[in-house]
């Protein structure tokens, strides 16, 4: 009897900012391969909550909202309830609602399914903060991109500038650092290394540069 074939996975983990999500974009892109980005689940989940008027600490009503509702992502763009979200779930307002909505181990275990349907042939880049260590615990290749808290504020505020947000390199900075805190410092699916994960610090590379380190190490396998 011939072996099914199991898609092919590299999950990649590291804090806001490390450039985990362009990169991951990026290498999916050359492979192929399927591309999970979870943090947008949990943006998505705290932009309707919003809406909604749910509040962070509301683990019931969180949960029920994202059995209620319609999560889609397509190539370039993602939906909620058939609405495109895209833009509006970037803020930095929703950026801290989705952390501190991310500590609650009932929300995440509501997704996960969800997290796993991703994962078919032939292969899937899967990035956030769990991926290595719990949605994808056998996954074929793991990565950690790490960058200092100095080069992830000013990649963030770049980044918002660049889409005409008002933003201040101070306040990202703090917030950037309670982030790190909140990831790291929670009791559900913390922010780890695990001893499998090779750790790439990015930020003397180019996304690029990223890339083509994490391709060599996929082409020694």
């Amino acid at each position: 009897m011939l072996k099914k074939k199991k898609p092919f996975v590299i999950a990649i983990d590291g804090p806001a900012g490390s450039g985990k999500g362009t990169v991951s974009q990026k290498l999916s892109a050359k492979l192929n391969y399927h591309y999970l980005d979870s943090g947008s689940i949990y943006r998505v989940i705290a932009y309707a909550a919003q809406k909604e008027n749910i509040e962070p600490g509301s683990i019931n009503s969180l949960v029920d909202l994202v059995a209620n509702s319609n999560i889609k992502f397509t190539a370039k763009n993602i939906w909620l309830n058939g609405d495109r979200v895209s833009d509006e779930i970037r803020t930095e307002l929703i950026s801290k609602f989705a952390s501190e909505i991310a500590i609650h181990d009932k929300l995440r275990t509501a997704i996960l399914d969800y997290q796993r349907s991703f994962c078919k042939l032939p292969g899937l880049v899967a990035e956030g903060r769990d991926m290595t260590s719990i949605v994808f615990p056998d996954a074929d290749l793991k990565i950690y991109l790490n960058a200092s808290v100095h080069e992830r504020a000013n990649r963030r505020y770049k980044q918002l500038i660049s889409k005409g947000n008002d933003v201040n390199l101070s306040d990202l900075t703090r917030e950037i650092v309670k982030r790190d805190s909140r990831d790291k410092d929670r009791e559900v699916s913390p922010l780890v290394i695990v001893k499998e994960a090779w750790v790439l610090e990015t930020d003397d590379l180019s996304e690029n540069q990223t890339v083509d380190k994490i391709l060599g190490l996929f082409k020694g396998i």
